[in-house]
């Protein structure tokens, strides 16, 4: 977890700044979050499935997920996709990340030739984008995602994994 901390804490930081700059979340609710996620962080060793967003949607109701979402569509030309029951490629399977996908609330879901399509919450957080721009090879297409749909993905995929190494052993 060490050597994501970093990229947990500018993601959750460039988001913020992104929300406020866009008028989406105030600067008030902003720092309660972040307080409330520096709070998490402290207290969970792991931390890696936490993040600013969960904490404005859902604890803070500081925003409406539908609104940022909708938000992502008209004004970046992004479209909308569930990846809750979705069955990544094997090329995909085999190379996932899946703590770099909790530091960024982003998960690679298809990949075509040089094309990989990547579902995020994250999008308004460049260090999000600039990580997996910079760790895939070939063109990247954004999709935007609910944190719901990320996180009940990312837990079935963990779970099916460890079943599945369970199932070696």
């Amino acid at each position: 977890m060490a050597n994501l901390k970093p990229l947990i804490m500018r993601a959750n930081r460039l988001l913020g700044a992104s929300l406020v700059e866009k008028g989406l979340v105030s600067i008030d609710d902003l720092d309660e979050a972040n307080d409330r996620l520096l709070e998490l962080m402290s207290t969970d060793a792991s931390c890696v499935q936490v993040n600013l967003l969960s904490i404005l949607v859902g604890e803070k109701q500081a925003i409406n997920e539908n609104d940022l979402l909708e938000f992502l569509v008209e004004d970046h030309g992004l479209g909308l996709v569930d990846v809750r029951d979705m069955d990544l490629p094997d090329s995909i399977k085999n190379s996932l990340d899946v703590r770099a996908c909790w530091a960024t609330l982003t998960v690679p879901f298809d990949k075509v030739e040089d094309t990989t399509y990547l579902a995020t919450a994250y999008y308004l957080s460049p260090a999000a984008r600039t990580h997996w721009e910079e760790k895939l090879s070939g063109h990247v297409v954004w999709y935007a995602t609910s944190v719901d749909s990320l996180t009940d993905f990312l837990e079935k995929y963990e779970t099916a994994v460890s079943a599945a190494v369970a199932g070696v052993n």
